[in-house]
């Protein structure tokens, strides 16, 4: 019994310890083994280390660059091809050109991070600037610049000579017609008119002797004096009137060149009559038949009108060379026709004065004049 017994129990304890080695086993396989201290003092995370990345390791990469893109167009919103754009900074070897598209675009890239500078220009257009301040790795598009067209209406002061303005105030007398029509281009308009040069004074009487109308004027005089039987030696016809044609030419060209050019040229007077066009009629009356006997000098001052008086003497003595002798009645005849002549231009003021200004459709009045020669009055 007891052997019986002992064995008993020696089988348990066998069975037991069989037990045990195999919960050992389980256990080793379902559970994670806990890291020795010897471990965790030899292992670090990479977060933790301290030894040199490889060379070719991601943190060797270069930092990314940026860039600058826009697009330049006029006020209608067209591209302005062929624009340069400039971009400057601080450091002047960072100084780049670009010439703006087709499209109107323009890029600058592989910039560093910083502050830059655009300066946009074109031909016909305002520059125009900006500043872009970028940081790295940006792509930075400017908003859309538009070109103001370059203004041409600049404040310009146009100094003009004496003889410029005379002769601006010349051609407008030119343009002076009565109707129209017959010439009126000896009298002046204009406040304060530039006295003419000599060369001008010669140039308007010509033009007043090249007129058509003067021709057909003077074909005009030369027909009433046939009709008139004037100088009945020369008789009628074609043969009459040729002669009579040619006198009245002779007496106007010398009295238009002479009265009106020569003599002024050399005794430096205007040849003109100034119109008043204000005051009260009696003034304007005298001041119009004083204008006969006075003229004005190139130097501004009032003086006797030598130039017109000698003219009309001048012209009178030398249409006693083409006139038939008989007509003819000496120094006489030349200073009555000097008499008649300036009672004529007389009346011819007068009209001027208060008639023929209305008239003419075209004047000068409003043509550049120089201060300091106001009208004198007689």
């Amino acid at each position: 019994m007891r052997v019986k017994v002992i064995r008993i129990l020696l089988a348990s304890a066998v069975l037991w310890r069989g037990v045990t080695l195999c919960a050992q086993q389980i256990a080793a396989v379902e559970l994670p083994q806990e890291p020795s201290a010897q471990t965790h003092a030899n292992e670090q995370t990479p977060a933790q280390s301290t030894s040199p990345a490889p060379a070719d390791s991601p943190i060797h990469t270069s930092v990314a660059t940026a860039s600058i893109s826009g697009v330049v167009v006029d006020p209608v919103g067209d591209a302005v091809a062929g624009a340069t754009v400039r971009l400057t900074r601080d450091d002047p070897s960072g100084q780049q050109d670009t010439l703006v598209g087709i499209n109107g675009g323009f890029v600058f890239a592989n910039l560093e991070a910083g502050a830059y500078r655009l300066l946009i220009t074109a031909p016909g257009f305002a520059s125009t600037a900006q500043t872009v301040v970028i940081s790295a790795g940006q792509i930075y598009t400017v908003p859309q610049i538009t070109l103001a067209v370059a203004s041409t209406n600049t404040d310009v002061e146009v100094v003009m000579s004496r003889t410029e303005i005379a002769q601006v105030q010349m051609q407008d007398e030119e343009k002076q017609r009565i109707l129209a029509v017959i010439p009126n281009f000896y009298v002046s308009y204009a406040p304060n008119a530039v006295p003419l040069s000599s060369k001008q004074k010669f140039e308007l009487a010509g033009r007043l002797v090249i007129d058509p109308v003067s021709f057909a004027i003077t074909g005009i005089t030369a027909g009433i004096q046939q009709s008139n039987d004037s100088y009945p030696s020369w008789g009628q016809g074609a043969s009459g009137y040729a002669k009579r044609y040619a006198a009245s030419t002779g007496t106007f060209l010398n009295s238009v060149v002479i009265g009106n050019a020569i003599l002024p040229s050399l005794l430096k007077q205007d040849p003109r009559y100034f119109y008043k066009g204000t005051g009260t009629v009696k003034s304007r009356i005298l001041y119009a038949i004083a204008m006969s006997v006075i003229a004005r000098g190139d130097n501004g001052k009032w003086q006797p009108n030598y130039s017109g008086i000698l003219g009309g003497l001048a012209a009178g003595g030398i249409s006693n060379l083409y006139y038939p002798a008989a007509n003819r009645d000496g120094v006489g005849l030349t200073f009555r026709s000097a008499a008649i002549g300036t009672a004529g231009s007389a009346a011819g003021n007068i009209i001027q004065e208060f008639l023929l200004r209305k008239l003419t459709p075209h004047t000068g009045k409003n043509r550049p004049s120089v201060s300091g020669t106001a009208q004198p009055q007689p």
